[in-house]
């Protein structure tokens, strides 16, 4: 395979983009902190390119206290005013304060089921799926119902989709891209 081939969503002139198409999308990573900030970085993607959101992923970082769900499930509003007030993050109040919300419930969902991967195998038999050129699957479909039933906000079925693929529960690269795999 041509490793100059990557999936057509990735900009080829951006390097930080290249990077995290290359070293970290789609390559499973379950660790409770990782899976927060990537939910939390999808739900501010929703509307947006992921490429914007990307750019601005340190910014978001700083501003969300290293997206501790610990932290931030006890924002306050003078908190909320602070990151509405910050131009280097992506200022939608609904979003905002959506992950405030989606904190409280993730830090449930991990006590639960003894981390947040452990609830996502509920639904995936702990089983890699394979497919691409989709936006939306009964898999995202089922979580992001169950997971709106527990309280949280902006976890629409392609939201989650989008949760999936970057965590590596879903393996998408597309069939010319140099990281392109089938079900093994």
């Amino acid at each position: 395979m041509n490793k100059n081939i990557r999936c057509s969503w990735c900009n080829i002139d951006n390097p930080l983009y290249i990077d995290y198409h290359d070293n970290e999308w789609g390559v499973p990573n379950f660790n409770d902190e990782y899976l927060f900030e990537m939910l939390i970085l999808e739900i501010f993607q929703a509307g947006l390119s992921w490429e914007t959101i990307l750019n601005k992923r340190e910014d978001f970082r700083y501003a969300f206290d290293d997206f501790s769900a610990e932290k931030i499930s006890c924002y306050d509003e003078d908190k909320i005013q602070t990151l509405m007030a910050n131009k280097k993050i992506i200022r939608n109040e609904l979003k905002i304060r959506s992950s405030i919300v989606n904190a409280s419930v993730f830090i449930d969902i991990s006590h639960e089921f003894n981390g947040f991967y452990n609830y996502i195998k509920t639904f995936t038999n702990n089983k890699i799926i394979y497919e691409n050129n989709k936006t939306k699957s009964s898999l995202s479909e089922s979580i992001s119902k169950n997971l709106k039933k527990r309280g949280m906000k902006f976890v629409g079925p392609t939201i989650i989709y989008s949760f999936l693929q970057a965590i590596g529960v879903i393996y998408s690269h597309e069939d010319e891209c140099f990281l392109y795999k089938k079900n093994s």
